[in-house]
């Protein structure tokens, strides 16, 4: 599988909820990055309901005298009976220009996880911000834009929709994650409009939702319930994805 990147147009669509759901739900042992630059943790502030302290996470990354592959592993965090690590982000959004540098060599070392066994999976945040983790975007197998079916929000992620299908960026793969579908557009209305394939359709379901975004407690058929059922089919979608774009490329390549 590997780099799986999720980011925004405009708003607070569900990212962090839905990495932190997909990562959960990771049938392999996965990386969660919190690579959001308006800075907090939604791991240690939503899903752990801040009774677990900050002890490392990008900055620290950032400022390490040891190599990238050293330094990540000190500063990744294992959440308990699961089979999942995460990178915590900045305290600040002040701290984000200081990652500026660290983008590109973090990108490198989270492609080499798939050789261990590892996948990866990048809260990216809203696009177009200061500190932006561009090269994390880029060098992602797939990089999907999460959004909601209301038109204030597919307006805002249609230009950038546009912008991808110009090539201004320089992205392996993209596609959408839609929240919310009906309210009022359909999936296929959305991929329609944005150009780009629809790769995962997620129900508006705040109660279940807010297990992964406040750590609150699951509601009954939690684990058989629409939105679980969902990021699992959301998981086989994108190892679909990312499997059939390499089988493309290896066909590309034969002599």
């Amino acid at each position: 599988m590997a780099v799986i990147a999720l980011a925004s147009a405009s708003g607070s669509p569900g990212v962090t909820t839905t990495a932190l759901g997909l990562a959960l739900l990771w049938p392999r042992p996965v990386l969660l990055v919190e690579a959001d630059p308006t800075g907090g943790s939604g791991v240690l502030a939503g899903y752990f309901r801040g009774t677990r302290e900050y002890q490392a996470g990008l900055i620290e990354l950032a400022l390490t005298a040891s190599s990238i592959h050293d330094g990540l592993a000190e500063v990744s965090q294992r959440i308990d009976g699961t089979t999942v690590s995460f990178v915590a982000g900045t305290r600040s959004h002040t701290q984000a220009p200081a990652l500026r540098d660290l983008w590109q060599p973090l990108a490198e070392e989270l492609a080499d996880l798939e050789s261990t066994g590892q996948d990866v999976v990048v809260d990216a945040g809203r696009l177009g911000l200061v500190g932006s983790p561009e090269p994390l975007l880029t060098n992602a197998d797939l990089t999907l834009l999460v959004t909601r079916t209301t038109l204030p929000a597919l307006s805002a992620v249609r230009s950038w929709a546009d912008s991808i299908q110009r090539g201004t960026f320089d992205w392996q793969q993209s596609g959408v994650v839609v929240i919310g579908e009906g309210q009022p557009y359909k999936a296929g209305e959305v991929g329609g409009v944005l150009g780009l394939p629809v790769v995962a359709t997620l129900p508006d379901e705040p109660a279940a939702a807010a297990v992964f975004s406040r750590g609150t407690q699951p509601p009954k058929r939690f684990e058989t319930g629409p939105l679980v059922r969902a990021l699992q089919a959301g998981i086989a979608s994108i190892h679909a994805t990312v499997s059939r774009r390499r089988s493309e490329l290896v066909e590309g390549v034969r002599p």
